[in-house]
């Protein structure tokens, strides 16, 4: 049976970004323990030049059901305008990002991978694409890029997290 879009995507997504919201509890958790400030943690940054912690969550949801979304849509433009700034908001982001890549039909992607999906920034399009190569090629490394960019911060921060934690529960064979 070949592998379709959608299982080629959306249930590693699925696995991340569940597994990066356990992180969100631990991060919390954390916060608790050690009488820091969430702000100490959500407004975190690897260097000075990349997007906190909260911009990271963000980036899971954009990367993820925003993406499966604008796909649909024909054009792709990166959502800036709501940022969560508290560990609850950033779980009710992932939260958003789980109940729409569930929502989706699987039979979906299959029906448009070869239709175009542009890129915008700015009102300009700065890439075009079929849907298949945005997702695989575009949204798939972002969207993991963004993920371990999150657990990183938090490893920074001195979170005792492993690799078991980025991981979160594999597709075991059962």
């Amino acid at each position: 049976m070949p592998l379709t879009l959608h299982a080629a995507t959306v249930p590693t997504w699925l696995q991340a970004t569940a597994a990066t919201r356990a992180l969100v509890d631990k991060a919390e958790a954390w916060c608790d323990a050690n009488s820091d400030s969430a702000e100490a943690i959500t407004g975190a940054c690897l260097a000075e030049n990349m997007w906190s912690f909260d911009w990271q969550i963000n980036s899971v949801w954009m990367h993820s059901a925003h993406a499966l979304d604008a796909v649909q849509k024909g054009a792709f433009e990166p959502d800036f305008t709501d940022i969560p700034g508290s560990f609850d908001a950033c779980r009710a982001k992932l939260d958003k990002a789980r109940d729409g890549m569930l929502a989706l039909d699987p039979d979906t992607l299959e029906g448009i991978a070869e239709n175009n999906v542009d890129f915008v920034l700015g009102g300009t399009v700065r890439m075009s694409f079929t849907v298949q190569n945005f997702l695989l090629s575009f949204s798939n490394p972002n969207f993991f890029f963004h993920a371990t960019t999150a657990y990183d911060i938090l490893r920074m921060k001195g979170l005792e997290i492993g690799k078991r934690d980025y991981l979160g529960a594999p597709a075991i064979k059962g």
